[in-house]
């Protein structure tokens, strides 16, 4: 949605009608994931894709036909192995694609100032019956705008769309309200994933490399000009010779937000993680053993720091993989660090002793 909100906006200033097509449902060898997004004008436009290629016109068709009769239609694509090779899906692969006259209203306008200014966000639409297609908006500060039609449903669905806030991640779940049941989808819209490296040490170096490759945005923070170059960290998105407390206080730190604290040192350290857990971020690391973690635990304890923040703290960072190069440490600070963006279960850090 990040690439489409624009064109979106685009076709609503020229007065063109729009359909949204997403894919609500995926099973089999479907081509592309829960939550893709496709767009059609009423003049035939697309931007987008829900399936690689494979049953796109198909889709513009059918968004056509919405357009026309202003009403949502919930579309299963490849429901047997026959049709699904017609329509050019892998044999056994599945989806089902929502598509909705998209109102381009107070509710657009929203979405796109949301997704425009990188805030999380979730979208809850109602999939079946005669009020298809409505839609509600919720933030993680609670926030709403919006509804579903009724106001328990609505209450139930923003009770259950903070759970996907949390986990950052899609869902379609059915509620049942006064004997009805309300097919719903839940999406969660988030900013591309950042990662804040601090301590601009040699481990921080394939750091940036994995991250980018991971499609992360690479933000390295360390007061020491000799280590934070520009020559030493060339391919990072942004290094800034700060001191990580004022540095991470003037940067964004939200759901989409992840921390490695690497840099060894405490003078660097403690304030990176003061600052650190006080925010929303998704992850936050420390290299160091348990030991010295069991240390820095006293001081910020003094400073304030809860028992509950300071579980947040992955140490020591990274899974366990058995590497020691710092090319290997950082690819375990990678991969912990994608385990918790895909909301696996991890094993909790011990308690830190007082």
């Amino acid at each position: 949605m990040r690439d489409l909100v624009e064109k979106i906006s685009f076709w609503c200033e020229q007065g063109q009608a729009v359909a949204l097509a997403t894919v609500v449902k995926v099973y089999g060898s479907a081509p592309r994931p829960l939550g893709s997004h496709m767009i059609v004008s009423a003049a035939a436009e697309m931007a987008g894709s829900v399936s690689g290629g494979c049953v796109e016109s198909a889709v513009v068709q059918e968004a056509l036909a919405v357009i026309a009769a202003n009403q949502a239609r919930l579309i299963p694509f490849g429901i047997a192995d026959a049709w699904a090779q017609s329509v050019g899906l892998a044999c056994g692969g599945g989806i089902e694609v929502f598509v909705e006259p998209l109102a381009c209203g107070e509710l657009l306008t929203a979405l796109r100032q949301g997704v425009q200014q990188e805030t999380v966000l979730a979208r809850i639409t109602l999939l079946n019956g005669a009020e298809a297609g409505r839609s509600l908006l919720l933030w993680p500060d609670g926030r709403s705008l919006g509804g579903l039609g009724q106001a328990e449903l609505d209450r139930q669905a923003q009770a259950v769309a903070r759970e996907y806030l949390a986990a950052q991640r899609h869902d379609r779940r059915t509620l049942t309200v006064a004997g009805t049941d309300y097919d719903l989808f839940f999406e969660v819209f988030t900013p591309p994933p950042h990662l804040i490296i601090v301590g601009a040490v040699h481990i921080a170096i394939p750091l940036v490399t994995f991250a980018n490759v991971l499609g992360f945005r690479t933000t390295v923070i360390d007061p020491r000009g000799v280590f934070a170059s520009a020559a030493r960290f060339a391919h990072a998105g942004q290094v800034l010779q700060r001191w990580p407390d004022e540095a991470l206080a003037a940067l964004p730190l939200h759901e989409a937000t992840y921390i490695a604290v690497i840099s060894h040192d405490d003078k660097l350290d403690l304030p990176a993680l003061r600052v650190a857990l006080g925010s929303r971020a998704r992850y936050i690391g420390a290299l160091g053993s348990q030991q010295t973690m069991a240390q820095r635990a006293v001081q910020l304890r003094q400073e304030g720091v809860t028992e509950a923040q300071l579980a947040r703290i992955h140490n020591p960072i990274g899974l366990a993989l058995g590497g020691r190069s710092p090319e290997e440490i950082a690819l375990a600070i990678m991969a912990e660090i994608v385990a918790v963006r895909a909301g696996k279960e991890l094993p909790s850090p011990a308690p830190l002793p007082h």
